[in-house]
């Protein structure tokens, strides 16, 4: 799209509508391929970020769920659960509960395994952002998030390079759409849409990270970059294993969700 701009003004600058076009053309083929084609990360290292990510998730997740002291059996059997609704292959379903385990051992160094991350996949931040989500889920698997385990996910923000006001501002943003999505039925009815619960409309304004005053137009921005940080391609594209696309797809949903709702409450 760069490309395509320079070339049509230059071509603009010849003042000959003709040339504006040939312009963009050229531009397109001269500048943008070859800037995509620079952004495409290559086969090998996509298969260690992808590789590097899984781990990362699982192997951390172990580690919150003995932030308290010890790992329950509820726990083992919620986070197994929560494996399953991923969507996870039979192979990556036992290498996740293997590497849980060992995140879950005395010596189980956090730095070291996120100092790996960041060399591998640090680079993306919405990888970034997608390990916190994960992260965050898998740490609610049982509804609730303790101050331990608070503790360890905002070290593990820090550490990605999340301000305390960002990561608090997303803590907040993913706990809202979890309290959205369970809810959300509230409003709608097989006969068509009802009005919805002021709390339920609140959720949907948390669930966006935005405030009920913000005009329409913020709105669909911040939407809009809500959904560019979710997108399936994109992600899966910046090395997020394909079988754990899910957790994103869903998150897509619920936001898509929450903003009809208010649309339909301005209405």
């Amino acid at each position: 799209m760069i490309g395509k701009i320079i070339g049509f003004f230059i071509g603009l600058a010849l003042l000959n509508p003709f040339t504006a076009i040939i312009g963009a053309i050229l531009g397109h083929y001269f500048i943008d391929k070859p800037r995509r084609n620079r952004l495409k990360i290559p086969p090998e290292q996509l298969h260690a970020i992808q590789e590097n990510f899984f781990t990362t998730v699982f192997i951390v997740s172990g580690y919150l769920a003995k932030a308290d002291g010890r790992v329950s059996e509820t726990e083992i059997q919620l986070t197994e659960s929560l494996m399953n609704k991923m969507g996870l292959s039979a192979d990556h379903r036992r290498e996740a509960i293997r590497l849980f385990k060992v995140g879950a051992t005395a010596d189980f160094n956090l730095d070291s395994a996120l100092a790996e991350y960041k060399r591998i996949c640090g680079a993306s931040g919405n990888l970034n952002n997608m390990l916190l989500v994960n992260l965050v889920n898998l740490s609610m698997a049982d509804g609730v998030l303790d101050e331990q385990e608070a503790q360890v996910l905002r070290q593990v923000a820090d550490y990605l390079g999340f301000s305390r006001f960002a990561f608090d501002q997303l803590l907040r943003m993913l706990t809202a759409q979890n309290a959205f999505y369970r809810g959300q039925h509230g409003g709608y009815q097989q006969g068509g849409y009802q009005q919805p619960r002021a709390d339920e409309l609140g959720l949907a304004y948390e669930a966006l990270g935005v405030e009920k005053d913000i005009s329409d137009a913020d709105l669909k921005k911040a939407y809009r970059k809500l959904m560019s940080e979710y997108h399936p391609d994109k992600l899966i594209g910046q090395g997020m294993p394909e079988d754990m696309i899910k957790a994103a797809t869903e998150r897509s949903q619920e936001i898509q969700a929450a903003y009809d709702l208010i649309k339909k409450s301005r209405s």
